[in-house]
């Protein structure tokens, strides 16, 4: 029996590590396929309830993909020029927002030089070390993601894949129920099953939970009058998928912002209260509703996720940062409960006890 769950362990381990290293090799080339695996993966349900209704599969695999993409490409039409707008009209004036900050923040960094005269700076070399850090983040984001051969196939091969990965979906997973281990295959499709429930329950419930925060921004803050509301809204409400990060960090650049902006204080507080009303009613309303307390994916494993799959594998790594944290998760349950049955934690007498 130990030589089994030996084997077992060391082809489970082989595998992971493959994956990782697979990944890891051609993650530059894998970006089309993952998105569009992910499309398919969304439109899925869809396309099995047109199917349901007597239209095949494939018929019904076009227009839906049609109808998606149509959908894509008009809101791009709308908000790129807005948003290019904006972003060209941000880069303008942030020479004068720096040194607005400058002006702001002198007289405490006078303070913390005073402060810091006799404190020896190589101690302080972690902060360079972060920064390199998140400079190579940003780096391989860059190189794995927004590269012009990337981009292109990212725009004439994904619809291609997401088509064909639509089209077979079903085949493609009865192939894979078909390789499963027979002794196992019952606990195997239960967890693929809890798993499959997390990630739907995630991505569909967060993504309208992000569009409907993106609007309420973009809207507010283009009423107020703030500079850039459009594209401070739409970024903070789409990042909003780790909860209170999307908030926090709008409220951070909003404010700041409108402080440098009017000299008064009432649409200071307007912007303020955007983002407060905002994150009330994604804690209160939109989250409870839309995405429910059964995912299991808490925020800071989300959030860690992204940043350790973002360093490790690029863009790509982003991509799979929420549907491998899901995986992790489940299984990670799954190997909590059954140690909690295991004589390792009730002890060898009578099931119970705490023998060592």
């Amino acid at each position: 029996m130990n030589e089994k769950i030996n084997r077992q362990l060391w082809f489970w381990s082989g595998g992971i590590i493959a994956f990782g290293l697979f990944l890891y090799l051609l993650g530059d080339i894998l970006l089309p396929f993952v998105v569009g695996m992910a499309v398919a993966y969304f439109l899925d349900p869809v396309v099995d309830v047109l199917e349901e209704r007597g239209i095949s599969r494939g018929l019904a695999v076009f227009g839906i993909l049609v109808l998606f993409f149509a959908v894509v490409v008009l809101g791009l039409i709308l908000l790129l020029p807005l948003l290019q707008e904006q972003f060209i009209a941000f880069l303008d004036r942030l020479p004068h927002y720096v040194a607005v900050l400058r002006e702001m923040v002198a007289p405490y960094l006078e303070i913390m030089r005073d402060r810091l005269k006799d404190v020896d700076m190589e101690r302080l070399g972690g902060g360079a070390g972060l920064v390199s850090w998140a400079g190579g983040i940003v780096s391989n984001l860059w190189s794995g993601g927004l590269a012009l051969l990337n981009l292109l196939s990212l725009i004439f091969i994904m619809p291609v894949a997401a088509f064909y990965l639509l089209r077979d979906w079903d085949i493609i997973v009865a192939h894979i129920d078909g390789w499963l281990p027979r002794d196992h295959v019952a606990t195997i499709r239960t967890q693929l099953g809890l798993i499959d429930e997390t990630l739907s329950g995630f991505v569909r419930g967060v993504f309208l939970v992000c569009l409907v925060l993106a609007s309420f921004y973009g809207f507010f803050l283009s009423v107020i009058g703030l500079e850039f509301g459009l594209m401070v809204g739409i970024f903070s409400g789409l990042i909003s998928f780790v909860p209170y990060v999307g908030a926090a960090i709008g409220f951070v650049i909003g404010t700041s912002m409108a402080l440098m902006q009017f000299s008064e204080m009432l649409p200071v507080v307007l912007v303020a209260a955007t983002f407060l009303t905002g994150q009330t009613a994604e804690s209160y309303l939109l989250t409870p509703n839309l995405v429910g307390d059964r995912i299991g994916l808490h925020p800071a494993w989300i959030l860690f996720a992204l940043l350790a799959f973002g360093a490790l594998f690029g863009f790509v790594g982003v991509l799979l940062a929420v549907p491998l944290a899901a995986v992790i998760g489940v299984l990670s349950r799954f190997a909590i409960n059954r140690y909690l049955e295991s004589p390792y934690y009730r002890g060898a007498g009578n099931g119970g006890g705490g023998q060592a």
